[in-house]
């Protein structure tokens, strides 16, 4: 009963948190259904090649990500205490070490990314096309790092508003880039693969400006004490290095699981990483709101413990899940009445959209069950036990690897069955955060 107790945050200040994130993910994700949908119509070659090529690049993405959500939950909680010239130090130390983060990951994907996918992808053009992609797209790691620490100041301070104009600003680029370069229209030269990467990298260029010009004309930088940069603080570093680390960490495992699980399936063999690929881009559309909520989870979590009222986090926590599941629910619904129709927007082949349908079904449970799960994790992460959060995401995680490779590669089951991981995986996050939470084992902690 602990999380239907009263709760001094309302529906609508959630949903105001939210849906800003929510209308900005939507136009994020139309970026992946765009590259997916163009690649598709180039064969199983470059859309197995962008799916690789592409996890490869989230997964360097997410260190800096969780890097950037441990910062926003540090601006929340200053927020929440009512201070907000140490918002700008906050702010500015996430800066300074996102760029030093993102030189290094270059660095490293220019050295070695050929080498580990040739070793780890067993079909040869898929592996060249992936190295490809990653070729240009890790030349936007730079702006996609700028972006994160943006999102970490606004989201934390509640101002989510801007997420959904510099999103869509990104997404206007990307997709007439992506229609012109890919196939070469209006008179630009034909790239393929290479030309879906080229969009992206100019895309995250532009919501970078986009997110600067807004701060410029929108906000007191006097107030935050922003683009101060005085001297490093080695003690608030540390600090957050010590929030952030473990969702840095989880992160990478988070993503960097989801591209062993198509490792996996790329052993089993081109048509199934084909359907897969696809299905993993309507799976990522249907988490739009989850995305949206634990976002705002973070924050409100972080921010209720600022103000002194740790009483309030499971009631706040219990208000999310609800709106963040019956939304989920709303969308996948919609989506399991026609799933042939979805399907059919990222290919024409028979055969993929036949052996969708059932995997989709899969997706539509396991996304609701995602919900809950996701919106648990993230509470726990908001009262900054950070550390607790890394450790169940590590048993979900070797649960799911042990699940999916003894699925495929032991049993030698269908992709239909390989796919209900997902399943158990929610299920699992659902339970063990649930958990820890009603222990109560986070109160107390300070970030």
């Amino acid at each position: 009963m602990l999380f239907f107790q009263s709760s001094s945050i309302s529906y609508k200040k959630i949903w105001n948190i939210a849906y800003p994130i929510i209308i900005g993910s939507v136009a994020q994700n139309i970026i992946n259904v765009t590259d997916t949908a163009f690649l598709g119509r180039l064969g199983e070659i470059a859309l197995g090649g962008g799916a690789i090529g592409g996890l490869f690049y989230i997964a360097f993405l997410m260190f800096g990500w969780g890097f950037g959500v441990g910062t926003q939950i540090v601006v929340a909680r200053r927020h929440g205490e009512g201070v907000y010239r140490p918002i700008g130090r906050v702010v500015e130390h996430g800066f300074l070490f996102l760029m030093a983060l993102a030189t290094m990951l270059f660095f490293l994907a220019r050295v070695f990314g050929t080498q580990i996918l040739s070793y780890i992808v067993k079909s040869e053009a898929v592996s060249q096309a992936s190295a490809q992609y990653l070729g240009y797209m890790i030349f936007g790691i730079f702006f996609a790092h700028i972006n994160f620490i943006f999102r970490a100041f606004y989201v934390g301070i509640g101002n989510t508003r801007v997420i959904t104009v510099t999103t869509l600003v990104m997404v206007l680029i990307n997709v007439f880039l992506d229609y012109a370069l890919i196939f070469g229209n209006f008179g630009f030269p034909s790239m393929g693969i290479a030309g879906a990467a080229i969009a992206s990298v100019v895309a995250e260029i532009s919501s970078t400006l986009a997110f600067l010009a807004y701060t410029l004309m929108k906000v007191s930088v006097k107030q935050y004490k922003l683009f101060s940069f005085n001297v490093i603080s080695p003690k608030l570093l540390l600090r957050l290095l010590r929030i952030s680390l473990p969702i840095m960490l989880q992160n990478f495992l988070g993503f960097g699981v989801w591209f062993l699980f198509f490792l996996i399936i790329e052993k089993m063999g081109e048509t199934q990483l084909a359907v897969s690929n696809i299905i993993r881009s309507v799976y990522i559309v249907l988490s739009v709101p989850i995305m949206g909520f634990a976002s705002a989870t973070n924050t409100l979590v972080s921010y209720v413990i600022g103000q002194g009222r740790q009483h309030e986090v499971l009631a706040t926590i219990g208000k999310i899940a609800v709106i963040c599941v019956s939304s989920v629910a709303l969308v996948v619904g919609i989506c399991a009445t026609m799933p042939r129709h979805i399907i059919s927007i990222y290919t024409s082949d028979p055969v993929l959209i036949q052996m969708g349908v059932p995997i989709l079904y899969i997706s539509v449970v396991s996304t609701v069950l995602m919900g809950l799960g996701s919106i648990l994790f993230n509470g726990i992460s908001g009262t900054g036990k950070t550390r607790i959060s890394l450790y169940i995401e590590i048993i979900a995680i070797t649960v799911y690897l042990a699940y999916a490779a003894n699925m495929a590669l032991v049993f030698r089951a269908s992709i239909v069955s390989v796919w209900t991981v997902e399943i158990v995986y929610g299920l699992l996050l659902s339970f063990v955060s649930f958990a820890y939470l009603k222990s109560k084992r986070w109160m107390g902690t300070e970030v």
